[in-house]
């Protein structure tokens, strides 16, 4: 028995590509690229990495980023939306985007802004940039994103999309120790087949699923 995907729970996964320092595998159903459990980084090397980004609200270059997420999700959303930013991190930089235009924004992050408290509400939107790639436990976390939304509410997902196997040999995306899952449009057709929701794919790396029930 190999390693079962933790996003589709299929049972076994099969390898995809081998680094100098981590090996990586691949679903067949869902085709989630993931680094197996016994190669991930523990707590401690996990925030020591999450502690280096600098994050900063103020950076026209940053800001030009976070809005390939802000922008088709904003234009989606009358003003005085509610939501919550997960995985906000050190320096929160979209909740003060989308709140110069007219959201209300709550966060979480585990290790900067461990707020339980936000999952007793729901919410119009809930945003998750460079965030979904680091998870553990994928499918739970899914689960929590969707419930925490209101029907007709938006999952607001930005991370870097696995293309072909040459392309991510090559990135640079692969080389961060607390990135152990990948994603591409495929795997996002599977998340809004399974949780119901209705996707759009408005920008390379970007996706909006749109809760239905």
């Amino acid at each position: 028995m190999g390693t079962p995907c933790p996003l589709c729970e299929a049972p076994d996964t099969e390898p995809f590509h081998r680094s100098r320092t981590r090996r990586f595998l691949q679903c067949a159903r869902c085709r989630l690229v993931l680094v197996p459990p016994d190669e991930w980084v523990d707590r401690d090397a996990e925030k020591a990495r999450y502690d280096q980004h600098q994050n900063d609200a103020a950076d026209p270059r940053y800001r030009a980023f976070l809005s390939r997420l802000a922008d088709p999700l904003l234009a989606r959303l009358p003003a005085g939306s509610r939501g919550l930013d997960f995985g906000c991190g050190p320096g929160p930089a979209l909740p003060q985007m989308l709140a110069e235009r007219g959201m209300i924004v709550r966060v979480f992050d585990p290790f900067y802004a461990p707020d339980e408290t936000v999952w007793q509400e729901r919410y119009d939107f809930v945003a998750a940039t460079e965030v979904v790639e680091h998870l553990q436990r994928p499918r739970h976390e899914l689960t929590r994103l969707f419930d925490a939304l209101v029907p007709g509410g938006w999952l607001a997902v930005m991370t870097r999309w696995v293309g072909g196997l040459e392309s991510f040999a090559a990135s640079r995306y692969i080389r961060d120790p607390t990135h152990i899952c990948f994603y591409g449009p495929d795997t996002f057709r599977w998340i809004a087949a399974h949780w119901r929701a209705t996707l759009v794919l408005p920008a390379p790396d970007v996706a909006l699923l749109k809760r239905e029930v």
